[in-house]
């Protein structure tokens, strides 16, 4: 599993989010003020998570968005799910997408590798939710830093400097 800019576009928008009194709202041009996320893209990803019954949003004026609900019942495994779609690396061993696989009967990595992977995954991000990202805030963690320690793919036959 790796992080991309939408997650942390996302962990950024849903801490403010958290963080506003319960019933209040915030418009698109206040959240992307306070976090840093470009408008047109904090827009199609509060659609995403709206979609997802994560965020509410109100059209018009007097509008904007708002948790679908409290922070503490947002668990991240539904957040990634939301913006990545499957958290499995393989369909085989997804839960939600699981597609059929000739081997899969005797795969033996399959068992040991893929769904202990996901399963350990899954566990650390049912245990976390949006509560967790709004103490972040509160204390003044930026997520904007993790943007510049993101893992890119190598390309294929490409090493890595040793540290």
């Amino acid at each position: 599993m790796r992080l991309s800019n939408t997650d942390i576009y996302a962990f950024k928008a849903l801490a403010f989010l958290g963080a506003l009194p319960a019933g209040n709202i915030a418009h698109g041009e206040e959240i992307a003020r306070a976090t840093g996320v470009p408008k047109p893209y904090l827009v199609r990803l509060l659609a995403s998570l709206s979609s997802q019954g994560i965020v509410t949003g109100r059209k018009g004026a007097g509008g904007g968005y708002s948790l679908a609900k409290a922070p503490e019942e947002i668990q991240l495994t539904d957040v990634m799910r939301a913006i990545d779609g499957p958290v499995a690396a393989l369909s085989c061993s997804s839960r939600n997408w699981h597609k059929d696989c000739i081997e899969e009967s005797r795969c033996h990595v399959r068992s040991r590798v893929w769904i202990r992977i996901r399963d350990a995954i899954l566990a650390v991000l049912e245990d976390t939710s949006v509560a967790d990202l709004v103490t972040d805030a509160r204390q003044g963690v930026d997520y904007t830093n993790c943007l510049e320690h993101l893992l890119r793919p190598m390309p294929f036959g490409a090493t890595r400097a040793k540290d």
